[in-house]
């Protein structure tokens, strides 16, 4: 499936110029662990890479957050920021999207202060403030004409959980293996990514069936 997700009325990405391509050559084979190792060092390059390859589709996450896009873009800006300071110390990393992915989420909530609301779990915040919202396309339609079917696909979706949206989200949109979910959704294991979309496919499956 190359996407089952887009977004409706996103805030307007921010711009990027790529004119420069020796980033990309240079690290495009690379794997995620050479790369951010690379950047960990000092290598500039790397650092290029990383932000020209990830800032939109970080942009493009934090737009399912929230819908200001300004915020969004000073909470990536403060992210690489935090990065350059730290390089040469930073966590062994082997998915960079999730672990940007996870970043943003968490520099959102701080921005918006939702961290400091007392007697709420992280895990109460994540459902209760950052609902998923999602578009009427899905693969599970195969001809996109057929209004009805999309109306109940898209109904069925929005029934599901804000974190079983989101899991859904990041498996058929962003691509992530369950591993990288369970890193995003800070799950402890990768099990529990595993566990909470299977719950939500066979809950689409009897919602549709219905």
């Amino acid at each position: 499936m190359k996407s089952i997700l887009k977004e409706v009325h996103q805030p307007v990405e921010p711009k990027i110029h790529l004119n420069h391509p020796e980033p990309i050559q240079k690290f495009e084979n690379k794997t995620d662990d050479e790369v951010w190792r690379a950047f960990d060092k000092g290598n500039e390059l790397a650092f290029n890479y990383i932000y020209r390859i990830y800032v939109k589709v970080m942009f493009r996450y934090g737009s399912q957050v929230t819908k200001d896009g300004e915020l969004i873009k000073d909470c990536i800006q403060n992210i690489f920021i935090g990065l350059r300071r730290k390089r040469g110390s930073l966590p062994e990393v082997k998915s960079i999207k999730g672990y940007l992915f996870k970043a943003l989420q968490r520099e959102i909530i701080r921005k918006l202060n939702l961290d400091k609301i007392s007697n709420l779990k992280s895990e109460e915040i994540r459902e209760r403030f950052f609902p998923i919202s999602l578009s009427h396309e899905s693969m599970i339609i195969q001809k996109e004409n057929e209004v009805e079917k999309r109306m109940k696909v898209r109904n069925a979706l929005n029934k599901l959980t804000s974190r079983q949206r989101q899991a859904i989200l990041l498996l058929y949109e962003e691509g992530m293996s369950y591993k990288e979910i369970a890193e995003t959704m800070e799950f402890n294991e990768v099990k529990s990514a595993r566990k909470i979309i299977y719950r939500a496919l066979a809950t689409l499956k009897e919602i549709l069936k219905g």
